[in-house]
């Protein structure tokens, strides 16, 4: 069986709409959660692609994201070993400083609604095909300022970049096709959580969008399977179990 692991950084923020997808598909996946002190996996071996998922601090702030080293080496894992990574909001700006992007703490509440724009970079790609044109969220607290070299394929409508794509295996999204309305409501609750000061007009615009953000995640999860061939199951390693004879 197809397996997936998944990096959370808050209780809040976890795969929410793609569960669905992958479910769909037959493909599993197991969360890790630094934030509670679990360990991140070793090794690729056993996944069959990696999701980092979005967070409630900057990519820059190494003290409240004390896993952020961890993180930029269990990406060079699964690159090395050619296993798709995905990056939604905080993992994205993880995928573009892997690259030799520069991560920065401004914005901080770096959270809006816009319409995604396909780039020439992403002119012939399944996924800025599938959200050209469409309303998306973006939420992800920070930024990234990209590495020459590396163009974005989707941009807000300001010309921002909100998807990257370095690697024919890899894909960063700084906007959120995993949100629901209700986990946005839980952001607002999560003890200590700094919102953003327009997160009950981000709230009530994603249940204005909701049935349109269900298709446009369906698009976005099709082109991620089309893309990085999400349904093949690649090789694992053996996992061996020790018996003791009495």
């Amino acid at each position: 069986m197809k397996q997936f692991a998944v990096v959370q950084h808050t209780y809040s923020e976890f795969l929410g709409l793609i569960e669905n997808q992958l479910e769909k598909r037959d493909i599993g996946f197991a969360y890790f959660r630094p934030f509670v002190g679990q360990d991140l996996p070793g090794s690729a071996g056993q996944f069959d692609a990696l999701f980092i998922l979005g967070g409630q601090y900057p990519a820059s702030d190494h003290e409240n994201n004390p896993w952020h080293d961890d993180e930029l080496r269990l990406i060079g894992i699964f690159r090395d070993a050619r296993r798709p990574v995905v990056g939604l909001g905080y993992g994205a700006l993880l995928l573009a400083e892997y690259e030799g992007g520069m991560v920065q703490a401004e914005p901080w509440h770096n959270a809006y609604w816009t319409t995604a724009h396909k780039t020439a970079a992403g002119e012939s790609d399944a996924l800025a095909q599938a959200v050209d044109g469409r309303p998306v969220l973006v939420m992800a607290n920070g930024g990234a300022v990209l590495p020459q070299g590396l163009e974005p394929i989707v941009v807000d409508d300001d010309g921002r970049w909100i998807a990257i794509r370095p690697d024919p295996l890899a894909y960063g999204l700084l906007f959120r096709p995993e949100l629901k309305p209700g986990m946005i409501e839980d952001m607002i609750m999560e003890a200590h959580r700094k919102t953003p000061p327009n997160i009950g007009a981000l709230l009530a615009a994603a249940r204005q969008h909701w049935g349109d953000s269900q298709r446009t995640t369906d698009q976005v999860i099709v082109a991620l399977v089309k893309e990085l061939d999400l349904m093949a199951e690649r090789r694992k390693m053996p996992v061996f179990r020790l018996t003791i004879s009495e």
